[in-house]
């Protein structure tokens, strides 16, 4: 096949090191060259090798998405060589490669020749971005996750609070969660502690908090609540209970500033 760009080179990423491979037209012009080096995975490595692909005047590095390994690699060259990031999927699947070429050998042939498809990097404000979204994602999830292991333990305990109150973490249930962990084993007491519109189910909460709760479900529930509250604050994670606003409530049809 025609040779699309003359010196190309491709990575072999591993956890450790890598293996680079560059490929150049030989001195006669009739055939290819080709030489492979192994790259420790450490920032001054990876300077070493940006320094030998600019002097092979190197026009296309490719590199497979191996994990999260191909990221320092790609930060340090992305900068003053053309780096593409490809599936590793797509090059299997191309047919024709040998048994005794090596991955690296392999991608430098196909990334000449213009058969591999780049996969979209964002550029780093983007990926900074990503970071940070994907982190609060994972941190309001941990937090789902946490508030489900406080309802089981007042399961263990034989607390169905959560089939009277809709949410064992609003005001009420929090009250009410608090007075368990302080003691308080009568449920009259814990119930007549609900606010508002859940007082209407008193009677209900009178039956839902007769159990058997005890310090070691006290001990669990706090912890649980101490967790939750930690992946709740404003400055940790942005996952946190929308207040209401405080100010005087309009009547109804009218709209602020009408």
């Amino acid at each position: 096949m025609d040779v699309l760009h003359d010196r190309c080179a491709a990575l072999d990423i591993g956890k450790k090191d890598l293996k680079a491979c560059v490929r150049r037209p030989s001195p006669t012009g009739c055939s290819r060259r080709q030489e492979i080096r192994t790259f420790a995975m450490t920032t001054n490595a990876l300077l070493t090798l940006r320094v030998w692909l600019v002097a092979e005047q190197v026009t296309l590095v490719v590199m497979e998405a191996t994990g999260d390994y191909w990221r320092g690699a790609y930060y340090l060259l992305e900068d003053v060589l053309n780096v593409i990031l490809v599936n590793a999927a797509h090059a299997k699947g191309l047919p024709g490669r040998r048994i005794d070429v090596s991955d690296a050998a392999w991608l430098a042939q196909l990334g000449e020749c213009g058969l591999l498809k780049a996969s979209f990097v964002p550029p780093e404000p983007v990926r900074n971005l990503r970071d940070l979204t994907r982190y609060r994602s994972t941190l309001a999830v941990e937090r789902t996750r946490e508030a489900q292991r406080l309802e089981k333990e007042l399961e263990d305990a034989g607390i169905k609070v959560s089939s009277v109150a809709t949410d064992i973490l609003g005001a009420s249930g929090r009250a009410m969660l608090a007075a368990l962990i302080a003691g308080e084993d009568n449920p009259g007491v814990i119930a007549d502690m609900a606010p508002g519109r859940v007082r209407s189910k008193i009677p209900a909460l009178v039956e839902a908090l007769t159990g058997n709760f005890g310090a070691h479900h006290a001990f669990l529930c706090r912890l649980h609540l101490t967790r939750i509250d930690e992946l709740s604050a404003p400055g940790a994670t942005g996952v946190h209970r929308r207040r209401r606003p405080t100010g005087p409530r309009l009547p109804a049809g009218r709209a602020a500033g009408a």
